[in-house]
Parts: C-alpha cells; structure tokens; sequence
C-alpha cells in the first residue's frame, strides 16, 4: 500500500509534514502562508473566502494588449491556486486552476480563443513578443517566464513546516 500511496502523492502534487514537526493552528497557518507575500514575487496570495475557500495564490502569467495590422490584440494568461483548509484532517486540499484569453479585433475578422485547466498542474515556461505597443511604437508587447514550482514549493514549505499535508486535488471539489 506504501508504494501506492507514493505515487498517489507524486501524481498529485502532496506533501506530507515531518513526523516531529509542531501542528499549528488554522489561524497561524494561514498568517505562514500569507506572509510569503513580497514585492519581488511574482504572485500574490489573497484571501480566498469571496470564492469559497480559504486562500488564493494567483500569477498573473501575462496581461497584454497590442496593435498588429488592422487589429488590436490581446492575451490574458493567469494561474490560480485555490486553496482550502481541512482542520480536522490537518490537510490543505489544493487545486491548480489556469485561464487563458486570446482576442483580436480588427478588419476584416473578430476573434477570441478561451482556454481553462483544472487540477494539478507541472509547468515550465516562457515567452516575449514583439509588435505596435499601445502608443503606436514597435517593440516589445510582453515577456514572461512561468514555472508552477515558484508559486508552489514555498506554500508547500509552509504547510509542512506547520504540521499539515498539502494534498493537491485532480478531480471534484476541495
């Protein structure tokens, strides 16, 4: 059963505390995850409550608009991770969640293109490109670089030190 569980917890993304680490409370643990908010990252997280859950860690991947020939175009790139407290089982249930917006409008044709994922997510990447900014000017539109393990391995660190197991969720609810 020990090696099924392994490879449960690696294909979703859980992590379990050590053995001797001290259980904190609801309350500490959500003031340990909160504080891993800086200026330098490039995420934030943010009380999650307005959405039914505890906690939400969002990137916003890439926010752009630009002019191409005829057209003004645009791309909205944003990762979540929703993250929901289970005190009685000292679990924080965790589900990764992307939305991706393409849009173009222009002569002779109008265009957007929608994409979601839900579940756990592994991810590294990035991305520049080049056209007419908003003020008309050739150059760079947006340059990004995006890895899940950034947003990720610090929350995780959190849980476990305090005594919890980040168990990420593929399908159903948190």
């Amino acid at each position: 059963m020990a090696p099924l569980k392994s490879v449960l917890d690696f294909l979703t993304n859980t992590k379990r505390p050590s053995p001797t680490a001290a259980v904190s409370s609801p309350v500490e643990l959500k003031k340990k995850i909160l504080s891993l908010n800086r200026s330098t990252a490039p995420f934030q997280i943010i009380d999650g409550s307005s959405e039914g859950v505890d906690l939400i860690a969002e990137w916003k991947i890439v926010d752009a608009k630009w002019y191409q020939i005829f057209a003004k175009a645009g791309l909205h790139d944003v990762f979540k991770i929703y993250m929901k407290f289970d005190s009685a089982k000292k679990e924080v249930r965790a589900k990764d969640k992307r939305f991706t917006v393409e849009w173009e409008a222009g002569v002779p044709r109008i265009s957007l293109t929608a994409s979601g994922f839900s579940g756990q997510m592994y991810s590294k990447e990035f991305g520049k490109a080049y056209a007419f900014t908003e003020e008309l000017k050739y150059g760079e539109v947006y340059t990004y670089k995006f890895n899940t393990t950034e947003i990720k391995a610090p929350i995780q660190k959190a849980v476990t030190e305090s005594g919890w197991t980040y168990k990420g969720t593929v399908f159903g609810g948190l």
